[in-house]
């Protein structure tokens, strides 16, 4: 008898990504809108999630069959863990799923806001050929050879930026106060710092931390003056790890050289947010994103497998799941 699972995502996710769940999976597509959302989870056997989206509270799991809520991606913010920890619910993710993409997606926007690409794009399009140029070379504007990158949080997906910025010939330093393989570290040449010497030391902030009470606004009004005139910050862990009011201010003084921003404190983001109010220079340095730096067609791919897997492991062969997180 097939196994009923409810899953947050629509259908139309799987068929782009060309995977299918297994058949001994009876699957019941619905919106986290759902009106009857409620009655579907307590007939389910499992959930299934994607990582971002609308919190789902622990009253939705009393009294229902759920055993696992799989998350098809890293994050686990979206639920409550104490109420599911109380219900005997696992959570489980899958890692590293997306270290490939996220890495392309944190070189890429580096050098982008090194270089002035988006910049120069939109100067050349309101007529300043000549006159941008100028000031990009006497700018000095480097390339990523022999800059020092600062990695925040060393987790799967930190350490796959790290080696992708290695192969371009940078530095690298890390703050994690566990990381998950500190020999790994030693291999590629990163070494461990305090979160200030980090912050006074790179060219290249890059934030790959979830968001938990010690994470929210790690990277604020303090941690902004500590950054080096003119470094760039890569924003592509969770919102609220950086505090938006403070990046707003050091875009505005023009210290900071610039920052790609992937994820919001609130999302999606108020069209009103003053991020997107930005002006002159200031609006030039920040390159916005639709938290989309680990969303490729091949790391889809990758995530919705894995995460199908596991929920056949769990409901059909009776095992315990792999990356559990509590």
């Amino acid at each position: 008898m097939a196994q009923d699972v409810l899953c947050l995502r629509p259908q139309a996710d799987f068929q782009r990504a060309g995977v299918a769940p297994p058949t001994s999976l009876a699957v019941n597509y619905r919106a986290s809108d759902d009106p009857q959302l409620a009655a579907h989870v307590r007939s389910a056997h499992a959930l299934v999630i994607p990582a971002v989206g609308p919190k789902l509270a622990g009253p939705l799991f009393e009294g229902g069959a759920v055993k696992l809520v799989q998350v098809t991606g890293a994050g686990v913010d979206r639920l409550d863990e104490t109420a599911l920890k109380r219900l005997g619910i696992a959570v489980a993710n899958v890692p590293g799923g997306s270290n490939s993409a996220v890495a392309e997606y944190v070189l890429a926007t580096a050098i982008v806001l090194l270089r002035r690409l988006a910049w120069a794009d939109m100067e050349i399009r309101n007529t300043n050929y000549v006159s941008f140029r100028g000031r990009m070379i006497a700018d000095n504007l480097p390339g990523l050879e022999g800059l020092t990158v600062g990695v925040v949080g060393l987790g799967t997906v930190g350490f796959a930026v790290a080696e992708a910025f290695r192969r371009f010939g940078c530095h690298i330093i890390y703050f994690d106060p566990a990381p998950r393989d500190p020999r790994a570290a030693e291999r590629i040449g990163a070494r461990a710092a305090p979160l200030d010497e980090l912050l006074q030391s790179s060219d290249i902030v890059t934030l790959h931390v979830p968001l938990l009470p010690q994470t929210r606004s790690l990277i604020g009004v303090r941690q902004f003056a500590l950054m080096k005139p003119g470094a760039v910050l890569i924003q592509a862990s969770r919102g609220g790890v950086v505090n938006e009011e403070a990046l707003i201010t050091h875009l505005n003084s023009g210290r900071l050289g610039g920052a790609a921003v992937d994820v919001y404190a609130t999302e999606p983001p108020d069209p009103d947010n003053p991020l997107f109010a930005l002006e002159g220079d200031a609006a030039r340095r920040v390159l916005f994103t639709p938290h989309i730096a680990g969303v490729t067609r091949q790391s889809s791919a990758t995530l919705f497998r894995e995460a199908w897997a596991n929920v056949e492991r769990v409901l059909v062969k009776g095992e315990a799941p792999l990356n559990r997180v509590y």
